[in-house]
């Protein structure tokens, strides 16, 4: 038996000829190792240089051009710039689907306080803010073009077992949710091919390492970045009837607006209104003249989503003309283009999958947990308009044991994701990447003939 058979093509096998269960447990564990053997060979240092060289978000050419070189030596052919410094890769192997796996490849402007012996030392020109910070990769997201670099090698390994074409995608600027919609103004479809089925994957630092998390509905929230400037009109502070006040019409807006969530969307349907931000004024005894809102609004629908924008936009300007303001002086509501509709898992696909990592990885190692938060992720801008039937998963990349002294008090915190001391176990978290997507894109393939 070829050492690289899918978990579908063993359990096949074993049906038509019987394989005694020994049999079928080792042959189905030399992916794996074979995984393992990539990592040791050259997957770990790939992972510790993109690591220590992470690249912010639309500057992340050195990290593209590795990319692009190590799947082009896989046999794909890669086009690059696309919708900035986004790759794609395809690789034709026969009739059927065209199947997209996804990774996002950008940093943070974080100073990376990790202790790891390759921390990053970068730093880097923000050509958004043309500020230069340190830059660190504090969301994991070099497991995720490491494992998307593995994948690639083991499906290349399996071509005779599988028909269609994968398209493996390195996508920009995640962080600031605009890459995906940059690689989709490209024409990303038009020129490439619309997928049949998408993937995509983040490490997650509250999962145990190597563990596979996957749910039926929404793994990320929508978010809605929205500003309100609310005008008054100046006074002197020891003669407020003289003008209308921009901090107190402002702060009654913030107040009203915890009841979006609390009285206008049903209590089993989440929801988060955020005021980040309020910004005013510039002495003791001065009136000023404008106020300035910072809101990030979170969904995992889009009926919650349109609910919510448009009940801020009620609230604020129907509370400036009970302030007495003018028509043309009301709060004005802006919505920026920073924005994403929530990540919702194709429900069939997303129990199809769970039943392949079940049988390919063992039940131990996959789970179904619903987000704590209301996360985002701009992986919908590829699969929401046109619809695509996608899942997006979670592996966990933290130690068992660190994560049970956190929960029983016996150890630190574990780090969360944006944290300056964030840090992957990157062996186990890296494989189990390649091992899940692996087994999944050899499901959503039809065997070669």
């Amino acid at each position: 038996m070829n050492k690289y058979n899918s978990y579908k093509n063993l359990l096949s096998m074993i049906m038509l000829v019987g394989l005694t269960v020994s049999s079928f447990v080792q042959a189905k564990n030399e992916l794996a190792d074979a995984i393992n053997l990539d990592y040791q060979d050259r997957l770990g240092a790939m992972f510790k240089d993109f690591h220590a060289n992470p690249e912010l978000s639309t500057a992340e050419f050195v990290t593209a051009k590795k990319m692009a070189k190590a799947l082009r030596n896989h046999g794909f052919d890669v086009t690059e710039s696309v919708g900035g410094t986004g790759i794609v890769a395809l690789l034709e192997n026969g009739p059927g689907p065209l199947v997209m796996m996804r990774a996002d490849m950008d940093g943070l402007p974080v100073k990376e306080m990790s202790g790891l012996p390759y921390a990053s030392k970068a730093t880097q020109l923000d050509p958004i803010t043309n500020k230069t910070f340190p830059v660190m990769h504090a969301c994991g997201h070099d497991v995720h073009i490491t494992s998307l670099i593995g994948t690639a090698k083991q499906m290349v390994d399996l071509k005779e077992h599988w028909s269609g074409t994968l398209m493996l995608i390195g996508q920009p600027a995640e962080e600031r949710v605009i890459g995906a919609r940059a690689m989709m103004e490209d024409n990303l479809w038009q020129r490439f091919g619309k997928p049949d089925y998408a993937l995509a994957f983040h490490v997650s630092s509250i999962l145990p390492s190597g563990v596979i998390n996957v749910v039926e509905g929404a793994p990320f929230a929508g978010a809605d970045t929205v500003d309100i400037y609310v005008r008054g009109i100046g006074a002197h502070g020891a003669s407020p009837h003289a003008g209308k006040d921009p901090i107190v019409l402002g702060s009654q807006i913030v107040m009203a607006l915890q009841t979006l969530v609390s009285r206008e969307l049903s209590p089993r349907q989440p929801g988060v209104v955020t005021v980040g931000a309020f910004h005013s004024g510039s002495k003791h005894n001065i009136i000023s003249e404008l106020a300035h809102l910072q809101l990030t609004v979170r969904n995992t629908n889009l009926d919650t989503r349109d609910t919510l924008l448009k009940g801020i936009k009620r609230i604020a300007e129907n509370l400036g003309r009970a302030a007495g303001l003018p028509e043309d002086k009301l709060p004005e509501v802006v919505y920026s283009e920073e924005s994403t509709p929530p990540t919702v898992n194709n429900a069939a696909m997303a129990r199809r999958l769970k039943q392949v990592w079940e049988k390919g990885m063992g039940k131990d190692r996959v789970t179904a947990i619903e987000a704590e938060g209301m996360g985002a992720e701009d992986f919908p801008f590829f699969t929401t308009d046109p619809e695509i039937t996608s899942v997006y998963f979670s592996v966990g990349g933290t130690n068992a044991d660190y994560i049970n002294a956190a929960r029983n008090g016996t150890g630190p915190a574990v780090p969360s994701h944006h944290s300056p001391i964030f840090k992957i176990e990157p062996k186990p978290a890296v494989t189990a990447g390649i091992e899940a997507t692996v087994l999944a894109l050899m499901d959503l393939f039809p065997t070669a003939n």
